[in-house]
């Protein structure tokens, strides 16, 4: 008897419905830009529009990681892919670089067509925030690799900036003042600790509680995705002289903030300019770790820190919340190395 690749796990088929459900989505993200359509063997992006002196192309590649294990819990897909998105596009537009395109992996056990759709409908969310096109992708179905009804997704995107306006923080220095952008909450990182804090199965009853504090019950505030920067970034620097960006994922601000310093320049940052999402004070009750050990593990309510000559100060927080940001006075460049908290 022949033994089919359908008999394997394999079914091709549910891969075509994938695709076709996913098509509607992904054109939504379609610029002038892109060339061709979605089912080439690569994706093609013009970048023949870009009046540039000498243009760079920047990359950055990341996942969701283990949030999406309350995705799974939640049954809720529509917003993952954002968070996949968000990781990437934060991180090349630290650089100055726009994004041009991303490009997205998707990976389960057995191809639900539908929860396919539904995530990809959340990349390209997350390409519209970011004003990049989402140019392809691939959709691998691996049996016996993955638990039932669990996936895993990545990407990667592509940016471009002018040599001349790289921002790699080389030119700052002691005493230029360090602006706070509010984040959306735990955003993607630091989730292996939240869910050795709260519990990520059906038997975690607390995470269908509604808490006072957080207005809201704990799952859905653990679900909500990573805000994307990108335009009010792009819009910022287009005003303002900034010398350096730091987005704050994982290793919070000790990893984060001190990689857009030169040598011998750190900071302190003040714990009390800015409103604390009540989230990760819950989280450090819970658990117990140090002011320290949190702020080396969440982003504590801020997404991404900005670095500009303290006369740009006013100028740019005006910019940042003129674009619907909130921003913050965190803290100042220091002869040293790495942060203090004070």
């Amino acid at each position: 008897m022949a033994i089919s690749y359908k008999d394997s796990g394999v079914d091709v088929e549910r891969g075509y419905k994938a695709v076709e459900l996913m098509k509607k989505h992904v054109k939504t993200t379609f610029n002038e830009n892109v060339l061709g359509d979605i089912g080439s063997f690569g994706g093609f992006y013009s970048i023949a529009g870009e009046k540039m002196d000498e243009p760079v192309l920047v990359a950055g590649t990341d996942g969701v990681g283990t949030k999406l294990k309350y995705a799974f819990l939640a049954k809720k897909h529509d917003t993952i892919g954002i968070d996949a998105v968000a990781m990437c596009v934060n991180d090349i537009v630290c650089q100055g670089a726009k994004p041009l395109f991303f490009l997205d992996y998707f990976a389960t056990g057995k191809l639900s067509p539908e929860t396919v759709a539904t995530v990809v409908s959340g990349v390209a969310e997350g390409c519209r925030q970011s004003g990049c096109a989402l140019i392809g992708g691939e959709t691998a179905e691996m049996p016996g690799f993955y638990p039932e009804g669990e996936y895993d997704i990545a990407g990667f995107a592509v940016g471009i900036v002018d040599k001349k306006k790289i921002i790699n923080g080389s030119d700052i220095c002691e005493g230029d003042e360090l602006i706070g952008i509010a984040s959306s909450g735990i955003h993607s990182n630091g989730y292996s600790l939240v869910r050795k804090l709260f519990g990520d199965s059906e038997k975690s009853h607390d995470l269908e509680r509604y808490d006072d504090r957080l207005k809201d019950k704990i799952l859905n505030v653990l679900l909500v995705p990573t805000k994307i920067y990108v335009k009010s970034i792009l819009n910022l620097i287009s005003k303002v002289k900034v010398k350096g960006i730091a987005h704050i994922t994982g290793g919070g601000f000790f990893e984060n903030i001190p990689r857009i310093f030169p040598e011998g320049i750190g900071c302190e940052i003040k714990k009390d300019s800015y409103p604390v999402p009540p989230i990760f004070t819950i989280m450090k009750e819970i658990s117990g770790i140090t002011d320290a050990q949190i702020y080396n593990t969440f982003n504590m309510g801020i997404g991404m820190v900005v670095c500009v000559d303290p006369s740009d100060v006013d100028a740019a927080i005006a910019e940042l919340t003129a674009t619907g940001e909130k921003a913050y006075r965190i803290g100042k460049t220091v002869k040293g190395k790495g942060v203090q908290l004070l």
